[in-house]
């Protein structure tokens, strides 16, 4: 069986470097990483891009590190399909200021590039990216395990979906959703050529994690939310944001899509309990420390840095821990055949605040108990939107924002469970340390 091939949409921050580094250690026939498609979020654009960047160089210390004391160097989906690595804009779609919300310190890792300036790539690697190639005069200007590349990121994701067969490529979103937005506006027909949009965004039955209603992903850009999760429609225009009064909006999605976008959302209400806490941490990484590991004192610089920022936010001399909210993405990608993974029985109408002065990137969601009259005439029928025993039915008097409509509003597949919450923080250790 060919592997899935995936393309990580990520502001890293530290959860996204974990992400990364699980699916980088997966197995050649489990993953292929086509991509990684770097936007702003957690901290500067450019700062998430220098996180990527030092994570090669850190993994081509730690492999050399293994093969020299007798170990398995392992990363071999990375060794042997190099990813491409693009950038997209600084700034959300709507605005120019950035809402980065610095939770893993000013460079997104906790100040790990001061800390270890000989696991941070040199100042070169700046130019790989840059619209005029600069001279090459290091080993950085020609990177071993992943590609630059000077194309917009929402521009490579589309050209891998469009030489790819269709259905074959997944995209792990663990960021704000702005590449992806602009993927989605500039070729509609060729981003739905894409197998499935895994999301790790919002809340539904929780709190918010940057404001009580909203999740930092969908908050950062409300907006490519809003835009995204309207692909899953059969009717876009129904949920799609209003025009903006400070930016020129992007355009509305044609009236005839070819199909619409299956959207498997992971909220904070499956991610938070995941968790891997300080005490596990340290007991399960010390003897790579202790054995000089490269990926061990990396990764256990910001780690440390992390509980100590969630030790004060909770005040209370509990033991922290950190949710796994972006790796849990790559995780499903893995193991999604296991049954234990469950979603929701049925797809659901989500929909992301775009305009309201306290609930900007709230997931919005009916929870009264309505009827809707084209529901089973739907499930039965090919095409809902050229049934005419479904739009005959589907408009219900005074149901103005569609919420009693299945023609109107998004479908999401939201994951309710996962293989175990206890398990998880296992299964991130042993696959990037064994």
């Amino acid at each position: 069986m060919a592997p899935q091939k995936i393309i990580i949409d990520t502001d890293p921050g530290v959860d996204d470097v974990m992400a990364m580094l699980l699916a980088l250690s997966a197995s050649p026939e489990e993953l292929e990483v086509v991509m990684l498609s770097v936007s702003y979020g957690n901290v500067p654009l450019q700062s998430c891009l220098r996180n990527v960047v030092a994570m090669f160089h850190v993994l081509e210390k730690e492999m050399a590190w293994r093969k020299a004391t007798g170990r398995r160097e392992g990363f071999e989906t990375m060794k042997k399909c190099k990813p491409i690595v693009a950038i997209g804009p600084e700034h959300p779609l709507e605005e120019e200021d950035l809402k980065a919300d610095y939770f893993h310190g000013l460079d997104g890792l906790h100040g790990v590039h001061a800390t270890y300036p000989h696991l941070s790539p040199a100042d070169t690697w700046k130019s790989l990216f840059a619209k005029e190639q600069e001279a090459a005069t290091n080993a950085d200007t020609n990177p071993r395990f992943f590609t630059p590349s000077k194309a917009p990121a929402h521009q490579e994701i589309l050209r891998i979906l469009r030489e790819n067969s269709i259905d074959t490529v997944s995209i792990c979103v663990v960021g704000p959703m702005t590449n992806v937005a602009l993927a989605a506006a500039e070729d509609p027909d060729a981003f739905l050529r894409v197998k499935e949009l895994v999301v790790m965004a919002g809340n539904v039955d929780v709190e918010g994690n940057v404001t009580p209603v909203a999740e930092f992903n969908c908050f950062a850009d409300a907006v490519a939310a809003a835009r995204v999760y309207a692909l899953t429609s059969y009717t876009p225009a129904s949920t799609m944001p209003p025009p903006s009064q400070r930016l020129p909006s992007l355009p509305p999605y044609p009236e005839k899509l070819p199909r619409q976008l299956k959207l498997t959302l992971a909220p904070l209400d499956i991610t938070t309990p995941h968790l891997i806490t300080e005490s596990f941490f340290a007991e399960r990484i010390q003897p790579y420390l202790d054995e000089g590991s490269p990926l061990a004192t990396w990764t256990s610089h910001f780690m440390k840095g992390t509980f100590s920022h969630i030790r004060k936010l909770l005040g209370d001399g509990s033991e922290p821990g950190l949710s796994l909210h972006d790796p849990l993405t790559v995780w499903y990608m893995l193991t999604h055949d296991d049954p234990k993974w469950k979603l929701l029985s049925k797809l659901e109408d989500i929909r992301i605040e775009t305009c309201g002065q306290w609930t900007r990137g709230m997931h919005v969601v009916d929870k009264r108990l309505r009827s809707r009259p084209a529901e089973l005439a739907a499930m039965a029928s090919v095409d809902p939107r050229e049934d005419p025993n479904v739009v005959s039915i589907d408009n219900v008097p005074g149901d103005e924002m569609g919420w009693q409509s299945v023609l109107k509003g998004n479908r999401v597949n939201r994951l309710i469970e996962t293989p175990g919450e206890d398990i998880f923080k296992d299964v991130w250790m042993n696959r990037v340390f064994r």
